[in-house]
Order: C-alpha cells, then structure tokens, then sequence
C-alpha cells in the first residue's frame, strides 16, 4: 500500500481497541449487513475490509524496529500484545479497586501477560506506540504501555466504553483517559473545602442521628460523596452557561441533598422532624422553601427550587423534582421538565430547541436501576425527536443492598449500570472511598454530554452504614457485611487522613471543622425548638380557589375566524403531494362551515387547536399514532406521497402566535406520561396532551395517575394542566380495546383535583380544549380526562352545527330532545354518557314514529367529575311525576361510572324515587371478545333502558 493510499484509506486511523471494534464489526457484517451501523457499512463498501492485527501493526512500527525480522513468531507476539492491550481496555473494571467493601485482591488473570503468552522481554522489544498510538513520551516500549494502561484501567475508576459503537464517541472516551485529561490537579484549597464539604455531609447525617432517635431520613452515609459530585455538575454547568438544572432522586440521601445542594435551611428541615413543616404553599421566585398542597408528603418525599444569583442576576435555577416512593417513576418528569426548558415555545412551527439552556441529572438506586422497567423506558426516550433533552448524566447511589436484598438476588447482571449498554450509554464505575476520582467521573460525565448530547452514566460504588430506613437493624440479613461496615472509616476520614499524610492541614484543623459544623447544627436545632412546636391539629382545607372549580370561561369563537382557520388549514406547500383519498376527505372540510355544514371530531380538534395557537397559548400533543390519529381521522402531519417529506399546516399557520409540537411517542405509556406530566408542570403556559392509542393501554401508565396527575397538587402544590386522551367505547372488540377504565379516574376524584368527561359531539370536545386552555397557568389549572371516541368519531349524531362553535359552550350536562314530550308524562329519568347515550339517541331516532317515548326523559352527563349536581337537580325539579331514575351504562356493573355515581343518585332521589342501574352485570374482564354477543347485550341494555314496564336490571 503506497503512502498517497494509505493517507486516503481510513484504516490507518485506527488503533488498539478501535481497530479491533472495527474487525468486530466486519466479521458482523460479513454475516449480516444489516446487524451494523450505516456509518460502517459504508466505510467497508468503499474500503473494503479493514487490515489484520499483523499487517496494521508491522506497518506502525517496521520503521523503529530494525532488529526485528518479519518473522511469524515476532508477529505472533506483536498481536498478543496488542490483544493484552485490548484486554486491559476492555476488562480492566474487572481488577478495578472499585468497591470499598471489597479487600480482596481481584481476579487480573486477563491483564497478566503471562496469559497472553508473554514475557517482560517480548513486551520490551515492541514500542509503546504498536499497543498504544496517543502514548505519552515517557512511554517507550510496550512493557511501559502496558503497566500505565493498568494503572489507567484498574484504580479506583473503572471504565466500559465497548459497547459505544459510534467510532468518534469512543475514540474520544479512550483519549480522554488514557491521557489523564478527565483528571484535575487540585490546589490546597480546593482539597480543604472538598473536606469542609464531606464535613457538612457527614456531620448533618451524625446530628439527625444523634437528635431525632429512631426517625426514618434515609441517610446518605456511604456514598457521601455524592453532594460534592452534584456541586461539581452544577458548577460546571452553569459555567457554560446552562440555565436549569433539573434532579430526579429517590429518598436515599435526600435530605442531604436539599440541606446542601438546594440550601434548604437546617432549622426548616429540622422543623419537619417535629411534626411542624414551614409550609409555602407557592414559594416565591428564588425561594428555598419547598412547594406544599394542602395534604402535604413526609419530608423525604419533597422536592425543592434554589437560584443561583451572582450580581443580583439570576444564573440558574436548581429544581429538585418532588417524588413518591416509587423510586424511580420521578425519571422522566424530570426528563419533561429538562425538555421544557430548552425549548423556545412563542413562535408558529416546531418550538426551537436549545439543550444548552438546562439538562437532567437521574440519581438512580442500584437494586431499581436494573429493577424498575421505567428506568429502561425512559433511557429510551433519551435520543427520539420528541423527548430528547442533549443528555441526562445517571448517577447510581449504589450501596450494594436492596432494604434487606443483596444484589445477587436483585438483578441477573454483573453490575447494577449493565442495563445502560443496551443504550450504547457510556459508564464509569468509581470507589465512593475516593473524593478526587469521584470528581473526575463528574467531569468525564459532563464533558460527554455537553460534546455529543447523549446520556452517560456513574456508577457510584459505596455502602449503607445504617438499615433502610435507620429502624431496621441490617445485621439481621446481612451480619457478615455490616460487621465490616461498622469498623470501615468514613470517607470524611479517609480524605482528612490523606491531606494530613500530604501535609496539608492538622489532624486538629480537621476536627476543628467538625466541631464548628456541629455547634451550627446545634445552635440552629435550639432556634427551631425555642419557637415551640404547634400541637394543634386540624384537617387540611382545600384552597378556595380549587373548591370553587372552573369559572364560567367564554370559548366562542366567530364564524368568520373559523372560516377563516379552516381554509389556512386546507393550504399545503406548492408541490406538496397528499395522498388522493386523503386529499378528498380533508377538503370535504371546506364545506363543514356552511349553511348546512356539520363539524366531525377531528374537524372541531384541529379548529379548537387553530383558535388556541390564535390565542397565544402553546399545544404540545403526543401519542403512539397522534400524528395521523390510531383510528385515520386526525392527520395533523401530511406525508408527500413523492418524497416523504411531511408538513402539517398548524406550523404555517398565519394566525398562529406561538408553537404547536405533535410527535408518534415511542410504545410506552409509563415514561410518556410521566414526561409529558413534567413537560407541563415545567411549562404550565402550554396546553399539553397525551393520547392513549387505545384508553385501555393507559393502565400501564397508573403509578403517574395515582401519584402524581391527580394528587400532585394536593400532596406538593404542583398544577397541571395535562390532557388525557383516552379512548374508550364498547363495540365488540374485546377486552384490551373497549375501556379506559373510568372507574379509576373516578375513585381517585376528590377536591377538583381534575375533570373527568365522556362527551358526545364534536362542539362539545372543541369547547372543553379551549376552556382547559384558558386556564392553563391560572390558579383553576387541573388535570383533564376525555374517554374520547372510536366508532363516534364518523358518526353523523356526534357531529356539531357550525354555530354550536360560535354561540354555544361547553355544557356539564345535555338533554336529550324528543319531539312531543310532555314534562307530566315522564316517569323515568334516564342518566347516562358517551357512547351510551349516542347507542340510546340512535334507537330513538329509528323509532320516532313510536308514540310511548315521552315516559321517559334522557339526559346525558359530559362532565362525570366534578358531578354537575345542581344542573341535575334542576331538572328533576320539572317532573314531578318521575318514579325512578335509572343509570345506564355499557360497561359492567362493577366498572364504569356506577359505583361512583351511586351515592350521589341516591341523595338526589331523595328517598321518594326508585334508583335503578342497567347495563352488563358485574365482570372480572372489561369486556367480551365475541363480537355477536357484544352486539346482544348492548341492545339488551338498550331495550331494557326504553320499554316501558321493563323490571330487569338492578335496583339500589
């Protein structure tokens, strides 16, 4: 190969473990094209397979090795050192000192030469730079090589980079460590305050154990270092400019990190051991108090905001995400709030995205890391177009014990990070025994995500000195371990030994630090407790403003604006290639406006998000087939049936005064829900939706349901906004496909913690997006719940009358008309909803000429929660010759509206009227699978709901 070649050819470039990835990759491709990345496919069509070991090698180094002959044997032990290189690289963490609980020597066997067949004497007659291309100038021979790239790969820092396929990534990882570049000096100082620091930690774990005996707090002690690590992120980060920083943490180490990440003041924690928090319920700007509801959450559960100013100017904001116990569930809110503030949302189009302005750090347990399937969600997420943020750094707090479970019988893996290569997410194992690797994880982390924008991940290796939850005595399950824990130095300890060993400071300055640190502690725990703690207790009230509910809002809009939207809506580029049948549809909307025009569902969505994007407010609408809609009826993203271009005309909207983001998510519920919760509470200015492919599948999603949408203002303070779109409807297809499970929503209903609907035209699905728009980022702001329709989406009883949108609103409760009704007739009121009193309107309408259809009255209730009572009372009221009121509903007895509903019924009946329930009887399965018998039953319901005289069904 001629040097003008070999300048061209990019094999050259590589070196020790990238040449052997790249040979890898080859024989992979050789077998399957497609097992590989494109970037490589094209370099092996274009350059054809990569060179031998033997051939790479010889070439590097024929030039400084003049007394070495070609011969085999010399070739041989060329490849094996080069191959011992590899090994180091590759299983260097195996032999790594990684782990403080560990004493013994670790199994190195791989890194020996010996076991690669070779003696000091091979390894002295090859130069460094066969083995190792970067080697510094004090590295001359491959014996030198190898002893530094042991030392590299085996201290107290572990690496796993192999399973990073992008050639630069990983070329980048190697260099930065083979070249200590990840590692700082630090000054006197610095080493003094890290030591302050590991003090601050330390101390305020002794003084919560000393002073409140017995009290849970989940302590950090272990993996104390991991407060200096946070420090050392943030800084960072808002060195470069970065304006949120946004933390998701389970309880271990919790109240650490808001003492001494967040600044919350030790008296206000101290004050929550008493039984008597500080509660704000909105902190103001720049405030380190913590975000309260009315029913409040233990103090390990809280989250908390602090700003860092410098010069009377507002640098960043620290938000650390309030959280349930079910650990890592907080993952993608966090993602969601990181996401939300990159984003520039006050122009038409896309919002523009800068990952620059914030980003997520995750500190993970190591037993729910590999554990919690929401933790590989939402890795997931982690490089899609919609949920990506430019990387989270992963931080596992790993202190080798699940409460009282001991890894090998947590996960199936070596290591608890194992899961992120799945991901191709870069990891580093550290010793949480030594404060300055741990720092140079941080910085390696961080400089990572802020060159190629992807996650990376530490695995911070300690222990638990104390049981779960500081009640519990670990010796009960694991004796043997905590017999080591109880004699093993802090690394408080650890670090003040070595500055005294270097000369650094006293043995007494150090003990100084800690007496000083505890008189703080002592004087701030005498504050709090002269105040005296407040005894009395009372029941939580719900702000007025919550308890009032949604104010009568003004949604009309004017049918020349509407027109006016509906014709920019039927504008696509020059060129632009819809799909024919698709074509004809959409423009069968222009004519929906019209004298006797009627507005479908999807129709009235795209006019009630056109009128929303007029107003101001920003739409941000997710789900796994949103862009086009699971049943073929939104197509808000156009596809060029030519090119695959797309377009939607909600970006080139001319009246559109701010952004409207639409994304396919990915097949998860959990983690796109938890982010788009997030996403919201970050941005409350923006109308946030989230549409289920079918409300069955929601379910999957519940811990976000019954943790946070519904309960997160009550238990924290935090509004939402959020929609939830949920399909839901009995046609006969099957369990999986029929219910979004309304009886949940509706159990977890209370206080107007949200709305809970099931509407039946379109006008009425256009008039609740734009009330719920209106009070996004007021203080009426909850949460939104639609079962939104299926077969009703075509049909002709849902669609509206285009003045429905100009003059009406949305309405809690409709009545059903029917001509010649006659108000002293009616003996049967007949409450019900959704497809249900559709299926009911339906029979109605194909039995008009029937003359015994005015003894019963219909009225179908939109709104389930909060229960419209008066409006229903008021029509009572008009029929006083009722006997009964009757509920009915398709799904069983023991699902659906029923049993919420009633207690309620039976209050308004008063006593004097017979309350009755019709519809399938109770069931352990949402629905049938047989679409005949589905068919009979639903017109079974149907008949026993209209015929007079009818007694079956079930009275209460």
């Amino acid at each position: 190969m001629g040097m003008k070649q070999n300048e061209q050819n990019p094999w050259h470039k590589f070196h020790g473990p990238n040449l052997g990835y790249v040979m890898e990759q080859y024989e992979r491709y050789m077998n399957d094209s497609d097992s590989i990345s494109e970037e490589l496919k094209e370099l092996f069509l274009k350059w054809g397979a990569p060179p031998s070991f033997e051939e790479n090698r010889i070439k590097e180094v024929e030039d400084d090795l003049p007394a070495i002959s070609q011969s085999t044997t010399n070739i041989e032990k060329l490849v094996k050192t080069v191959k011992l290189a590899e090994y180091i690289r590759s299983y260097g963490h195996l032999a790594a000192r990684i782990n403080p609980m560990e004493e013994s020597a670790k199994d190195d066997h791989l890194l020996s030469p010996a076991y690669s067949g070779l003696t000091e004497d091979d390894l002295k007659a090859i130069p460094a730079k066969a083995v190792w291309a970067d080697a510094p100038e004090d590295i001359q021979t491959a014996a030198d090589a190898i002893k530094r790239l042991k030392e590299v790969y085996t201290t107290s820092l572990a690496y796993e980079f192999d399973h990073v396929h992008n050639l630069e990534e990983r070329t980048w990882l190697t260099r930065m460590v083979e070249t200590g570049s990840s590692h700082r000096s630090f000054s006197k100082e610095e080493q003094v305050e890290l030591l302050k620091r590991l003090t601050e930690v330390e101390g305020f774990e002794k003084f919560l154990h000393r002073t409140f005996v017995g009290q849970k707090r989940f302590s950090i002690e272990g993996v104390d270092m991991l407060v200096p690590m946070l420090d050392e992120m943030i800084r960072e980060g808002v060195h470069d400019g970065v304006r949120n920083v946004m933390i998701g943490m389970a309880h271990r180490g919790r109240l650490n990190v808001l003492a001494h990440v967040l600044g919350k003041p030790y008296g206000n924690i101290f004050s929550e051991f008493h039984h008597s928090p500080n509660k704000e319920l909105v902190p103001s700007e720049g405030s380190r108090g913590i975000n309260y509801g009315w029913t409040g959450d233990v103090k390990y559960h809280l989250g908390g905001k602090r700003s860092i100013a410098e010069k009377e100017t507002i640098r960043a904001r620290i938000t650390l995400a309030n959280n349930p116990s079910h650990l890592e569930f907080v993952n993608p809110v966090v993602a969601g709030f990181a996401r939300a503030a990159q984003e520039e949302r006050h122009k038409a189009g896309y919002p523009v995205q800068d990952v620059s302005k914030s980003f997520a750090i995750l500190i993970h347990g190591d037993a729910a890391f590999p554990g919690q399937g929401i933790v590989s969600e939402t890795l997931n997420l982690g490089q899609l177009r919609g949920y990506q943020t430019g990387g989270t750094i992963h931080i596992i707090a790993n202190n080798s014990v699940g409460f009282t479970t001991d890894s090998p019988d947590s996960r199936s893996t070596k290591y608890a990070s194992d899961l992120a290569k799945g991901f191709e997410i870069p990891i580093i194992h550290v010793n949480a025994d030594d404060p300055e690797a741990c720092l140079a994880a941080v910085y390696l982390a961080y400089q990572y995500r802020a060159r190629f924008n992807k996650d990376f991940l530490i695995d911070l290796i300690g222990y638990r000195r104390f049981g779960h939850n500081e009640m519990d005595d670990p010796a009960v399950t694991q004796p043997q371990l905590y017999r080591k824990i109880g004699t093993h130095p802090t690394v408080r300890a650890l670090y003040a030994g070595k500055l005294q060993d270097e000369g650094i400071l006293s043995r007494e300055e150090a003990e100084k630090f800690d007496r000083e640190f505890q008189e703080k502690l002592q004087a701030e725990y005498d504050h709090i407790s002269a105040e005296g703690k407040d005894e009395r207790v009372s029941e939580a009230e719900v702000p007025e403003v919550i308890a009032k509910g949604i104010p009568n809002i003004n949604t009309q809009v004017s049918l020349d604006t509407l027109r006016e939207l509906n014709s920019e809506l039927l504008k696509w580029p020059e060129g632009f290639n819809v799909y024919p049948k698709l074509k004809r549809i959409l423009e069968r909307r222009a004519h929906a406006l019209g004298d006797e025009g009627k507005v479908d569902w999807a129709l009235a969505e795209v006019l009630a998000f056109a009128t929303i994007l007029k107003d101001g407010t920003p739409i941000r609408l997710t789900g796994q087939d949103s862009e086009r809609g699971t049943f073929a009826h939104r197509h808000l993203v156009l596809h060029d049936t030519e090119t695959g271009k797309t377009f939607s005309p909600l970006h080139r909207l001319p009246q559109a005064r701010t952004s409207f983001a639409i994304y396919n998510s990915p097949l998860s519920e959990a983690a796109v829900v938890g982010f788009e919760y997030g996403f919201n509470v970050f941005a409350p200015e923006t109308l946030v939706l989230w549409e289920a492919q079918y409300g069955d599948f929601a379910n999957t999603a519940q811990p976000y349901f019954d943790q946070f949408v519904s309960a997160g203002r009550a238990k924290w303070g935090q509004k939402s906004s959020l929609v939830l779109l949920l399909p839901h409807g009995y046609e006969g297809q099957g369990p999986e496909h029929s219910s979004a499970r309304p009886e949940r929503f509706l159990q977890l209903a209370a206080e107007n913690n949200w709305t809970v609907a099931n509407l039946t035209s379109a006008a009425q699905y256009f008039h609740i997006l734009r009330r719920q728009a209106a009070i996004a980022n007021t203080d009426y702001a909850r949460p939104l719940v639609i079962l939104t329709p299926k077969s009703l989406l075509r049909h002709p009883l849902t669609a509206s009358h285009y003045t429905s949108f100009s003059e009406g609103s949305f309405q809690p409760v409709i009545e059903q008309p029917k001509l010649g009704e006659r108000a002293d007739k009616v003996e049967r009121l007949i409450l019900t909803t959704g497809k249900m009193a559709v299926d009911l309107a339906a029979e109605i309408e194909r039995d008009q000429d029937n003359q015994n259809l005015d003894w019963f009255h219909i009225v179908r209730v939109e709104q389930l929660y909060p229960f419209p009572k008066d409006k229903v009372e008021a029509i009572l009221q008009r029929y006083q010759n009722l006997k009964e009121i009757v509920w009915v509903q398709e799904e069983p007895k023991n699902m659906g509206a029923w049993h919420y509903l009633a207690p309620i019924l039976y209050n308004l009946s008063s006593g004097r009227l017979k309350l009755r329930y019709i519809g399938r009887p109770d069931r352990s399965s949402p629905a049938g699978g047989e679409p005949n018998v589905h068919k009979v039953e639903q017109e079974r319901i149907i008949q026993q709901a209209i015929s007079q005289g009818s007694t079956s069904g079930n009275r209460t």
